[in-house]
């Protein structure tokens, strides 16, 4: 019997859905979900949609930057609100920092990781629809808005990201940065939670700062301020522009519409989890 127009239409639908959501992904997802709630007997209502349809409808807007109302539900398989709630349950459960540790701790084994060099920076995001961690920003004429403050191995691979508010200034958040940092399993002895040498820019240089890196035990390999350009510096820290690169690569990073800054958050964890998962691809 020859398939019909809407089996075509379900292909299409299902290779949309496996776009969005790969099965290394879902295998490293799928275990870290909290269980679904059980129906009821009488009056169960509607079918739950699945957890990796859900997850398909996430990734959109996460890819596309679009509203959550303009999903295409005969598409992605779900509506915005369902994708919405279930990023709000997911959050709160703790998933996406507990994915990216997972992820980091098979780079580590795969000997993708290199800890020793760390560099850290801030990049300022637009906040429209405001929220908590909002501020006015001194780079975008005090308009509200967001700092995403990112650590990085000596690769460029996402290590923690924090959220805060626009005019927040980057040497705040270089000691929660470090302490964001999950341990990180994969080899021998104990986990990873700190690098060696940390490379930052001008703007994180503190004497303050500096004498409480060198207490945690890392060597600061900071800026000095008024001085020329050219310390050489840049030869390691440029990966972390690279990073925010690869992060504003996600069209929903790039401007702030999440009133809740901790589905920001989730999905800023989220799209640093995509990007270990790349460089776990091509170490194989």
């Amino acid at each position: 019997m020859n398939p019909g127009p809407s089996d075509d239409l379900d292909r299409q639908d299902g290779q949309v859905r496996a776009a969005l959501v790969s099965d290394d992904l879902w295998e490293r997802v799928a275990p870290l979900l909290p269980p679904a709630p059980v129906r009821r007997h009488r009056h169960p209502g509607r079918l739950r949609v699945p957890d990796r349809t859900a997850l398909a409808g996430i990734l959109y807007i996460l890819w596309t930057g679009a509203s959550w109302r303009d999903i295409p539900a005969e598409t992605v398989g779900c509506s915005g609100v369902t994708a919405w709630r279930r990023l709000r349950d997911w959050t709160e459960a703790g998933v996406w920092p507990r994915l990216h540790a997972a992820l980091l701790t098979e780079l580590r084994r795969t000997d993708s990781l290199d800890l020793d060099d760390c560099a850290v920076d801030g990049s300022h995001v637009r906040a429209l629809k405001g929220g908590d961690h909002v501020g006015p920003s001194p780079v975008d004429r005090a308009r509200p808005g967001s700092k995403h403050h990112l650590i990085v191995d000596r690769r460029g691979i996402p290590l923690a990201v924090i959220i805060t508010g626009g005019n927040r200034h980057d040497v705040t958040q270089l000691l929660p940065l470090l302490d964001a940092i999950p341990p990180i399993r994969g080899m021998r002895g104990r986990p990873r939670r700190k690098p060696r040498r940390l490379y930052a820019d001008r703007g994180y240089d503190f004497d303050k700062y500096r004498r409480l890196l060198w207490k945690r035990g890392i060597k600061p390999m900071i800026a000095r301020r008024g001085v020329a350009h050219g310390s050489g510096l840049g030869k390691v820290r440029w990966v972390v522009e690279r990073a925010f690169a690869w992060l504003h690569q996600f069209k929903r990073l790039r401007t702030r519409y999440e009133r809740r800054a901790d589905l920001h958050q989730g999905l800023l964890e989220l799209a640093c989890s995509i990007i270990c998962l790349r460089r776990l691809r091509a170490a194989f």
